[in-house]
């Protein structure tokens, strides 16, 4: 058996129109899939370019949860307490830090020297946390 590749996370979000804002909005994701299931809805982000690569922004709720996990996890997540965690890369670590912090983007780490590149921390509205990475070409 071989994987092929990664074609799909998830992160947990309060309020989906908002998470848009954010990924969309601030982020210059795209949507990918914005469909009422009826018992849900399914939303998809990806980079431009990337359509195989989606992260399903997810309220936590039926049919994955049943209520009393979902509202666990509502809580958990309010607190700060369950962050999902998205890693990125770019071309440039301190533009793309000063583009998101002009655009209000709440920035938990400023862009550090590591042994493998430059890399910075931001939250989501819903405390998730994406680290954005410029990286070192391999030796």
């Amino acid at each position: 058996m071989t994987m092929n590749s990664i074609s799909r996370s998830q992160i947990y979000v309060l309020d989906q129109d908002e998470a848009l804002d954010f990924y969309v909005g601030k982020l210059g994701m795209e949507v990918n899939t914005d469909a009422d299931l009826g018992f849900m809805r399914w939303l998809t982000v990806n980079l431009p370019g990337e359509p195989d690569r989606e992260i399903l922004l997810e309220k936590p709720g039926p049919p994955a949860l049943d209520p009393a996990t979902a509202e666990q996890v509502r809580e958990l997540l309010t607190k700060g307490a369950l962050g999902g965690h998205l890693f990125m890369t770019t071309d440039d670590a301190h533009k793309t830090y000063e583009d998101l912090v002009a655009k209000g983007v709440d920035v938990y780490d400023e862009p550090t020297e590591q042994p493998y590149g430059i890399d910075f921390g931001i939250r989501d509205p819903f405390g998730n946390k994406i680290r954005i990475g410029q990286m070192f070409p391999r030796a």
